[in-house]
C-alpha cells in the first residue's frame, strides 16, 4: 500500500513540475530578454526547474543539438574564442578547448556570466563564434541577434540551433538575418526535431524592422 501511495505521490510531482515547467517556458518565449532576467532574479529555483524540465524534453531526441556544436568546434581550431547565449550548465564550454564566454540568466555553473542576452559584457568584435544552442528565447530576438552582431568579428561565426517546428518560412528568417548583417554558410534542415543553421558575419546590422526575423514560441503540450 506505501509503494502504491509513493507512486501516485511521483505521479503528481510529475504533473506539478511539468505544469510549472510549462508556464516558465511559456513566459521565456512571449516576453523579452528582460522580462526573463527578471523573472529568474527574483526566483532563481524556477530556472533549476525549468532547466530540469527542459533536459526530460530533449532526452527524448535521437541527438542532442549542443554535440553537432561541439563537432563543429573541434574541426575548428582550439584558438577560436567562443560566446555561447543561453549557456545552460556549460556543456559546450566543457566539451571543447576553446576559451568560452558563458551567459545565462542564472549559474547553474560557476563559468555562467548572468545576464541578459541583449546585453552581454564582452568588447565589440571580440569573438570569432557566438553560439545559440536552442536558446533564441524572448521577443526581442532582433536586439539579441544584434548584439551577437556587435561581439562577433568581421568573418566571424554565428551557430543557430533551434527546434524545427518553431520556424514558419525559413526562407524568410534566413532574408532577415542578411539585413541583420549575416550570410548563411550553411543550414541543415534534415531533423524534424532541430534545425541547425551556420551564418558569417559580413558587417554591422542595418537599421529597422527585420520582418521576417519571427520564430514560433515552443509551447509544449500537456502530456
Amino acid at each position: 500500500r506505501s509503494g502504491r501511495s509513493a507512486a501516485l505521490r511521483a505521479r503528481m510531482e510529475e504533473r506539478l513540475l511539468g505544469a510549472r515547467f510549462r508556464y516558465l517556458n511559456q513566459q521565456l518565449y512571449t516576453g523579452s530578454s528582460r522580462d526573463a532576467e527578471r523573472l529568474f532574479r527574483a526566483d532563481p529555483a524556477a530556472f533549476h526547474l525549468y532547466h530540469q524540465g527542459f533536459e526530460r524534453q530533449v532526452r527524448r531526441w535521437p541527438e542532442r543539438p549542443v554535440q553537432r556544436i561541439v563537432r563543429y568546434l573541434r574541426r575548428r581550431p582550439a584558438s577560436l574564442v567562443v560566446a555561447d547565449f543561453g549557456c545552460g550548465d556549460c556543456t559546450l564550454a566543457a566539451s571543447v578547448r576553446n576559451q568560452v564566454h558563458c551567459f545565462d540568466l542564472v549559474p547553474l555553473s560557476p563559468r555562467v556570466t548572468v545576464c541578459d542576452m541583449a546585453k552581454v559584457p564582452l568588447a565589440a568584435e571580440s569573438v570569432d563564434v557566438a553560439v545559440f544552442c536552442l536558446a533564441l528565447m524572448g521577443t526581442n530576438l532582433q536586439e539579441i541577434l544584434g548584439e551577437a552582431n556587435r561581439v562577433l568579428r568581421l568573418g566571424g561565426t554565428l551557430m543557430v540551433a533551434e527546434v524545427a517546428s518553431r520556424f514558419e518560412d525559413t526562407r524568410a528568417f534566413l532574408k532577415a538575418m542578411t539585413q541583420l548583417g549575416f550570410r548563411t554558410v550553411s543550414k541543415d534542415l534534415s531533423s524534424s526535431y532541430f534545425y541547425l543553421l551556420e551564418f558569417a558575419k559580413t558587417g554591422p546590422a542595418r537599421p529597422g524592422p527585420a520582418p521576417g526575423l519571427r520564430l514560433r514560441p515552443c509551447l509544449y503540450k500537456k502530456r
